[in-house]
């Protein structure tokens, strides 16, 4: 009997064709249920349940009644991105799924509730407090150590987040993240309706933190029954220190010594308890400094974007005898692996791929009308590199942090050790030169 996984999701974007590839190949029929399925063709040859995810309550009714028309009940449900993971988790208890719970997603995914959480629990956290957006911003200037972080609540990727290191850089960034909230739709940036982030004081404020200095690193997981399985762990290479916090950089296996990486599972596995998540994927930020390792975040979902093809597991056992594969013949896909789990398979043999593999997500140089690349095949003829992905589109205007929320693209290198990935990337990227042309004004 074929069985049926739910996959709840904003688009039909690079992350919702992975997992339709990877449940065509599992024999899995995926059902889309999205916010904008008027606007989406219809990939998998079903037509997308609708759910508003601004008020998904509306359409959980709906999302079990056609659900079980279009062929019996689900046997499992997935969620691309943050506030699908919060619908996820309201559909997955109405249905009785595996997910985290309503209240543990929300938490997670809003920055001053995941820290009331981890403080709680006695993680380390640095001090933090909420400052209204309609409060006079130089009087919280005055009252604040520093450096500093200023945080929107509810938007993810480092969109809007500006370190400031003096009263005066706190009065620039405070009025920059006013602006882009108040430009953005409601949807993008509030927390999860009904959740315990819905409330006038966290809806409207900004959180103010201190800088926590030190390394940056990333977790990619699965959660069962509230235990961790930790899948791979990246070293950010770069430095992540401000003004803004454009991410650039993966790489797997980290070099870091066994009992750095150690202290960040069990860190991690201490944060997923903390916030209450029980069961599907997991992708984590912290920081590790001479104090120890500093929880950043636990996000309810897997690694964005086109970022999870840099991720190839194997296990002792085949779960498919035609597995395809460009690089490695028994490669599993994360995609794969989130589907069986969602399913309650047993995945946890599972290990990454042998050697070293790494990703850049291109950044954006500056605001601007992108008119097109050049040096693509050179980039992509550099030792090591796999891939060259250029995303942005002609004629898509784009603009880097803190405003900007995509990349130009996505270069994936595979080597036997991570100095000649990391070094691959570099030198791929060098060879790249984007048209980037009738500059937009930066907000400020």
């Amino acid at each position: 009997m074929t069985r049926r996984v739910l996959l709840v999701a904003s688009t039909t974007g690079y992350q919702t064709r992975e997992f339709a590839s990877a449940a065509e190949k599992l024999g899995i029929q995926l059902v889309l249920a999205t916010d904008r399925c008027r606007h989406l063709e219809d990939p998998w040859g079903d037509a997308a349940i609708p759910v508003r995810f601004h008020d998904p309550a509306a359409g959980l009714d709906a999302l079990a009644e056609i659900g079980s028309g279009l062929g019996g009940a689900f046997d499992g449900i997935v969620a691309v991105g943050d506030r699908p993971a919060y619908v996820a988790s309201q559909a997955a208890a109405k249905l009785g799924l595996r997910f985290s719970p309503p209240d543990a997603v929300a938490a997670a995914e809003n920055k001053f509730l995941a820290r009331e959480c981890f403080r709680a629990s006695g993680l380390l956290v640095p001090n933090y407090r909420l400052v209204p957006l309609d409060s006079d911003p130089w009087t919280a200037a005055l009252a604040t150590r520093y450096p500093c972080v200023l945080k929107p609540l509810g938007l993810s990727a480092s969109r809007g987040v500006i370190r400031a290191n003096s009263a005066d850089e706190f009065m620039l960034a405070f009025a920059r993240i006013k602006t882009l909230i108040e430009r953005l739709p409601a949807s993008q940036i509030a927390a999860p309706a009904g959740g315990p982030g819905d409330s006038p004081q966290t809806q409207a404020s900004l959180q103010v933190e201190d800088f926590i200095p030190g390394r940056e690193f990333a977790l990619e997981g699965l959660v069962t029954d509230g235990r961790l399985q930790a899948l791979a762990l990246f070293d950010k290479p770069d430095p992540l220190d401000g003004p803004y916090f454009e991410e650039t950089i993966y790489l797997t296996p980290s070099r870091e010594p066994a009992s750095v990486q150690q202290a960040i599972k069990e860190t991690t596995q201490r944060a997923i308890r903390a916030l209450g998540l029980t069961y599907g994927p997991v992708h984590a930020e912290m920081r590790v400094n001479p104090s120890g390792v500093w929880m950043l975040e636990v996000a309810p979902r897997p690694i964005g974007g086109l970022c999870s093809r840099v991720l190839r597991f194997q296990e002792n056992t085949s779960l498919n005898e035609n597995q395809p594969n460009e690089k490695h013949s028994d490669a599993i896909p994360l995609e794969e692996l989130i589907l069986r789990h969602s399913l309650g398979d047993d995945v946890s043999q599972a290990q990454l791929a042998p050697g070293a593999h790494g990703v850049m997500m291109i950044p954006i140089p500056h605001a601007g009308v992108y008119s097109g690349v050049d040096g693509l095949e050179e980039a992509r003829a550099v030792p090591c590199v796999q891939d060259v992905i250029v995303t942005a589109k002609e004629g898509q205007a784009l603009a880097p942090l803190p405003e900007g929320a995509s990349y130009l693209g996505f270069i994936f290198a595979h080597a036997a050790g991570a100095g000649l990935v990391e070094d691959a990337l570099r030198e791929s990227h060098r060879r790249l030169s984007f048209r980037l042309t009738a500059s937009l004004p930066v907000v400020r």
